[in-house]
């Protein structure tokens, strides 16, 4: 492996920011996940806008529901990855780009699975545009992959004067994400919330054991580059 390798950004005790993003996410999914009333409200929401369907709407929340589902996502991401790794000739940073990515978009999983939230029941909906059951509402894994693909894009353009444009570009897009899934009616406003919580706990885990393991092997750029490079 390639020596002094440029270090991942990564907010100074990692460790603690990860433990206090999962509990936080971990107590939001459970309480509401047990709270019939709260999970009533929020439906009202669901409801409203699914009644409020219209054309041109109903066609920007599909693109994204199946633009970003799954396939798309991956698709996407290794596109990226191969652009700076053939193209750009970044091979660290390629590397570093999926796994940033993937990480924050896993961890949605995860939490899918620990929380086991029942998703909205589409039968109820005015309009279900992309009926879908099952228990696993909370978080929305489109919304944690398009923040974890911020945050790689951050990765891959922090030294240039486009970064703070594609971020705030970037912001907007999960928030129209966000908007889309309680559009369709898959997801209820809690789900997408704590998606903006759950990609940066995979990210910065993901950044913190890696920058962990490069300085242990004797990989990673010296420490005052560390300390500058660190958000």
């Amino acid at each position: 492996m390639e020596r002094n390798l440029p270090v991942l950004p990564q907010p100074r005790r990692w460790g603690l920011w990860v433990v206090l993003l999962a509990a936080v996410v971990s107590i939001v999914g459970f309480v509401m996940k047990g709270s019939p009333g709260a999970t009533a409200g929020e439906f009202v929401v669901d409801q409203d806008l699914s009644r409020a369907h219209d054309g041109f709407f109903n066609g920007i929340a599909l693109a994204i529901n199946y633009g970003f589902a799954p396939l798309g996502a991956v698709l996407i991401t290794l596109a990226i990855a191969f652009w700076v790794f053939v193209i750009r000739h970044q091979k660290w940073l390629a590397v570093a780009f999926v796994g940033t990515v993937f990480s924050g978009w896993v961890t949605s999983i995860f939490f899918k699975h620990l929380v086991s939230r029942q998703r909205p029941n589409p039968s109820l909906l005015a309009d279900p545009l992309s009926p879908e059951t099952g228990f696993t509402s909370f978080p929305s894994g489109h919304v944690a992959f398009t923040v974890a693909l911020v945050c790689g894009f951050y990765l891959l353009l922090r030294k240039t004067r486009w970064v703070r444009l594609v971020v705030i570009a970037g912001a907007l897009l999960a928030l129209v994400v966000a908007w889309s899934r309680v559009y369709v009616g898959v997801h209820y406003p809690s789900d997408v919330l704590a998606s903006f919580l759950v990609a940066p706990c995979g990210v910065i885990l993901f950044s913190g054991v890696v920058n962990a393991l490069l300085a242990r092997w004797g990989h990673a750029a010296p420490r005052n580059q560390q300390v500058r490079e660190s958000l």
